[in-house]
């Protein structure tokens, strides 16, 4: 008997088969895709964490310790590859005689590094001119000094007076702020700068020069070989843990200064963000997967309860039909389960070269393992669920009854829409007020959470929305027939009035699939615009960070004249715009002052009108070129000192001339939030000609160089080479690499990748599949209204007339659904951009891709039902 059953299946339900299939194969391969890439995601971030990091432990020996006994200690530590002695000496200054002219620094650092200390931590030094051994100035202090290798140098050191060293070579220090950290202190307690002045000897010749000399310290630079799990919040954990060991091991001889915990620390919120976004992005996805089988099930419910009566009336037992039952959910759910793994395979082999989308085989393996699982209980949840309730409260006589009009849901009485979208609302204001933080990651603190409560604002939303539009779009199927009449009349003449009573008795089925095809597009809308705005807002911050495209930056303290910027017009430049970067005192709190031209400015950097309150850009800039003694306040300032706008702020700023500070009346103008290359905290814009004046010096902090966009690369190496090491060169493309997480640059990118694809099959088979065995499903209504005198084109005109308003409440309401979503979400996930945008980023292309998707669906679907209509009529009532 399940022979035959499942041969007769195959033969007459093909088509409702294959759809309920591909719903599930839908759900589980999105499932088992964004399960793989988030673990194989979470992996890569460690990875990239650990390699960022030039020296994993800087272990500092506490006074009156013996450095050689911490640092065996050290090295019998487990997991360490590598531990290496390098002494630290505060130096009171340098001074150096080039060509005449004495140059002289202040207080500084002086280390001395092993001779094997490159070869162990290659990326803590960068030699830029000169031997990579030997004597060595930062290229910082070598500007200073207008030093070069082969000069002499002198260092002062207290308690040891001066000494004389030649340089070998000028390097840069990539990762200076680690390097000069305060071991052991907080992070609101760390230096604002690592020291302008460096000098790096040999061990033998520091300790040369350093006999004697106070202030000297020992650290034992450690390199770690102990792979850390794959996790980022494991791997932080695992790190601190060997630390705080190692400490307490040496009995208080030593502190730790964690590089590779403080990378693992960013990695891990990082992570926690790739998490939060395969919730919000990815689960509604498999979600509506699910539902769309749901939805293909039920679209066949009339036709399997007479059946179901049938095989009771022949005599079957509940048991036996439950079997048949169970033996269709199977079908469904095991063919559309392997049909998932292997799209989510293909997908994987194709967008990402693997498989397995580079997570280890353990994980894709169970990932795979639980989607299908997923899979096969949607479909029992799809399938068997309906049989098993009509088995127990539909009657034999009920299957061989005409379906009558039932009650109206039960959520549509109590207003459960209304209030969702009312609780989406409340838990919105909520969740994106200020000071809100979705993702909690203390630095030092283990343990790192999510309010997930957060989550409540879309999804709230989602159901709201779709439940609202399932409330209009039965009142207008059941209270609207004359509109729908008239609507209906081109397409089908004399049967408009039919028509339109064929769609108010269908409302409910109607409805459903308007509300299934307007959630597939919201869901495909809210990811594309999600996606587009984070990508905007990624190479926003590229330019916030570097300037332009290409800025070249003096070093402190250098006198170059605005009119320098002539000789930086190289080919390919458009234009060159000089800003001033001073520091002004406020009360006792020093901040940076950038001076601006503000007629062209905008030229040479991108100002957006969010960066600024109290005005657009343009009007702030206006501002400033009107009234040269108005000056831009951070907020926090604005609050701290309780400023209104005409408030008199004097700054102290130093006097070119004698040197000394001197007091500076300005007017607050406005707010500026953000600035391109001034630091995320507190800083002052104002009129460069006014700094100037005030001053008595016109110098250049830095030049901003505006390429059209191109040949950035190019353009920066050829300034380079122009200008030595004497100005620091950044490009845009260099600096994206650079200050975008990995959460940028790996997890956002593909986690959209793989939904954008997924979400464009989504709309297509909620807009086609749900019609097509809907118009299956009436084939004895066609055939009938064949048989009362309707002739072919009225029948045409009544499928194509359904297909249209499906495709027209569909894509209208998933387009209205999709757009709230998509500024919620974005409100919502306000920490993963930086800085928030202006606005909502809205990718055209794939849009109306995805809106073509879902009509050629839809019209295919009313293509195949105007075919079958066509058949004759005697020929469709016998096969029924």
């Amino acid at each position: 008997m399940i022979t035959a059953w499942a041969g007769g299946l195959a033969r007459h339900r093909i088509g409702r088969l294959l759809a309920a299939v591909a719903g599930i194969a839908l759900a589980v391969a999105l499932v088992a895709a964004l399960g793989s890439f988030l673990t194989a995601s979470k992996a890569t971030m460690t990875q990239r964490a650990v390699r960022s990091v030039a020296v994993d432990w800087q272990v500092e020996v506490e006074p009156g310790a013996d450095p050689n006994a911490v640092r065996s200690l050290v090295r019998a530590a487990a997991g360490t590859r590598a531990a290496l002695p390098v002494g630290f000496a505060r130096t009171t200054g340098f001074t150096a005689t080039v060509g005449g002219s004495t140059q002289t620094t202040g207080p500084g650092v002086a280390l001395g590094l092993p001779a094997d200390y490159r070869s162990r931590f290659p990326d803590e030094l960068r030699t830029l001119s000169g031997s990579g051994a030997g004597v060595l100035l930062a290229q910082q202090t070598a500007s200073n000094l207008h030093a070069a290798p082969g000069d002499t140098i002198g260092v002062r050191l207290p308690g040891a007076g001066p000494r004389q060293v030649r340089v070998d070579g000028v390097v840069d220090l990539p990762q200076a702020d680690s390097l000069f950290q305060k071991v052991g202190a907080p992070p609101q307690s760390q230096p604002a700068a690592p020291p302008d002045n460096v000098v790096l000897l040999p061990a033998a010749r520091f300790a040369s020069l350093t006999r004697g000399a106070t202030d000297v310290t020992t650290q034992i630079h450690v390199a770690r070989d102990a792979r850390p799990p794959a996790d980022p919040a494991a791997a932080f954990t695992s790190v601190t843990g060997a630390a705080h060991h190692l400490e307490a091991k040496s009995a208080g001889t030593v502190l730790v200064g964690n590089n590779l915990a403080a990378a693992l620390d960013s990695a891990r919120q990082d992570a926690l963000y790739a998490q939060i976004l395969f919730l919000f992005l990815g689960v509604p996805g498999a979600v509506l997967a699910a539902a769309l089988t749901v939805a293909v099930a039920s679209a066949g419910g009339d036709r399997r309860r007479r059946e179901q009566g049938l095989l009771r009336l022949r005599g079957l037992r509940p048991r036996q039909i439950t079997a048949l039952a169970g033996l269709e959910a199977a079908l469904v759910g095991v063919v559309g389960g392997l049909a998932g793994l292997g799209l989510a395979a293909l997908t994987g082999r194709l967008a990402f070269g693997a498989t397995s989308y580079g997570a280890s085989a353990g994980a894709w393996v169970v990932w795979y393992a639980v989607a299908f699982v997923l899979g096969v209980a949607a479909a029992a949840a799809a399938v068997l669920v309906p049989a098993l309730r009509d088995l127990r409260t539909v009657t034999v006589a009920d299957t061989r009854r005409e379906p009558r009009g039932s009650r109206s849901p039960w959520w549509l009485w109590y207003g459960l829409d209304f209030a969702l979208l009312i609780g989406s609302w409340l838990v919105f204001r909520a969740s994106s007020g200020n000071q809100y933080a979705l993702v909690l990651a203390p630095e030092g603190v283990p343990s790192v959470s999510v309010s997930y409560w957060a989550f409540l604002g879309p999804a709230l939303l989602w159901l709201g929305a779709a439940l609202l539009l399932w409330r209009l779009a039965l009142l207008v199927l059941e209270h609207g027939r004359p509109a729908l009449a008239r609507l209906a009349r081109p397409l089908t003449a004399t049967l408009a009035t039919t028509t339109a009573a064929v769609l108010s008795r269908r409302r409910r089925p109607l409805a459903r699939s308007v509300v299934l095809l307007a959630l597939a597009v919201s869901f495909a809308i809210s990811t594309a615009v999600f996606n587009s705005t984070y990508r905007q807002q990624s190479e926003v911050d590229a330019r916030l960070t570097n300037g332009a495209d290409v800025t070249v930056t003096e070093p402190p303290g250098a006198q170059v004249r605005a009119s320098a910027a002539g000789t930086l017009k190289v080919s390919g430049v458009r234009h060159v715009e000089p800003l001033q970067h001073r520091y002004a005192y406020v009360g006792s709190d020093l901040q940076d002052l950038y001076g601006v031209r503000p007629a062209t400015v905008a030229e040479a950097t991108s100002l957006q009108d969010a960066y600024f309150a109290g005005g657009t850009a343009g009007q702030l800039m206006r501002r400033l070129a009107q009234h040269p003694d108005d000056l831009l306040v951070s907020a926090e300032t604005v609050h701290d000192f309780q400023l209104s706008p005409g408030d008199t702020v004097n700054l102290r700023v130093q006097d070119a001339r004698t040197k000394a500070l001197r007091t500076v009346p300005f007017h607050y103008a406005g707010i500026v939030k953000e600035f391109p290359t001034a630091p995320k905290d507190s800083f002052f814009v104002a009129n460069a000609a006014y700094v100037a004046k005030a001053t008595g010096s016109d110098a250049v902090g830095a030049f901003l160089l505006d390429t059209g966009g191109s040949h950035q690369q190019q353009i920066a190496g050829h300034l380079r080479k122009q200008l030595g090491t004497g100005a620091t060169v950044t490009d845009l493309t260099q600096t994206r690499g650079t200050v975008g997480t990995s959460l940028t640059s790996v997890d956002l990118a593909g986690l959209t990748r793989i939904e954008l694809g997924f979400a464009v099959l989504l709309a297509a088979g909620a807009g086609g599949l749900v019609l097509a065995l809907g118009l299956a499903e009436r084939r004895r209504t066609f055939a009938v209204a064949t048989v009362l005198g309707a002739r072919s084109g009225q029948l045409r005109g009544m499928v194509l007339t359904e297909a249209l308003l499906l495709a027209a409440g569909g894509l209208g309401g998933g387009a209205l659904i999709g757009w709230a979503l998509s500024d919620m979400l974005v409100k919502v996930l306000t920490g993963v951009f930086d800085p928030p945008p202006a606005g909502l980023s809205v990718p055209g292309g794939y849009l109306a891709l995805t809106a073509c998707a879902a009509v050629v669906a839809v019209l295919a679907a009313a293509l195949n039902g105007i075919r079958s209509a066509g058949r004759p009529a005697v020929e469709e009532l016998r096969d029924l």
